[in-house]
């Protein structure tokens, strides 16, 4: 039996023309053809507000658009991000994606028990993928992967993902870049669920 993946496609533009939608594309394909059931959310076609207070977020409704966004994540074995590298980090609205279903009430329902709760996202795998214009030994390196550092620990880790990899796929638009190999590397991943 396969598992059940949900594929967050971060990209905050809705244009199919992006790597990233058809790395998620290649990765879905991949994945459905080893038997694995995959749920997709598409952030730029959700319309939600961005959280402006604390409060908002310990106490405020969950907008309707991502009432099922945030069921899927629940329901994955595992979690596959794809998103551009944009200012060192992901884009605004892939981040306030995640303020907005990440709300206390999901991420540690005890937790207003007085206990530390279970985490939304406990027991889950998880795969990240960035892509970005500098060579990705350059950001891993020089610049540390800072801004996906943080979404891996402060996002997935807290929630209580247990194993998050990454994948960095640089050089996007150079002139060597080569998009097909990558293509059949997302599609494997998809296969393996990995």
């Amino acid at each position: 039996m396969g598992r059940r993946i949900t594929l967050i496609q971060g990209h905050p533009d809705a244009s199919p023309s992006h790597l990233g939608h058809a790395l998620a594309d290649a990765y879905a394909r991949g994945a459905a053809a080893a038997g694995h059931a995959v749920e997709r959310i598409d952030v730029a076609h959700l319309e939600f507000p961005l959280l402006r207070t604390a409060e908002e977020w310990r106490s405020g409704a969950l907008p309707e658009s991502l009432r099922e966004p945030q069921a899927a994540l629940g329901r994955a074995d595992h979690l596959v991000l794809i998103y551009p590298l944009w200012t060192g980090t992901v884009p605004a609205v892939l981040k306030g994606f995640f303020e907005q279903v990440l709300r206390p009430d999901f991420v540690s329902p005890d937790a207003n028990a007085g206990g530390a709760g279970a985490r939304g996202l406990k027991g889950k795998s998880a795969r990240v993928v960035v892509t970005l214009g500098m060579p990705a030994f350059v950001y891993r390196w020089v610049y540390l992967a800072h801004g996906v550092a943080a979404i891996n620990r402060n996002v997935f880790k807290f929630c209580g993902v247990r194993s998050v990899r990454t994948t960095y796929i640089g050089g996007v638009g150079a002139d060597r870049f080569d998009g097909e190999k990558w293509l059949r590397r997302m599609s494997d991943l998809g296969r393996r669920s990995a």
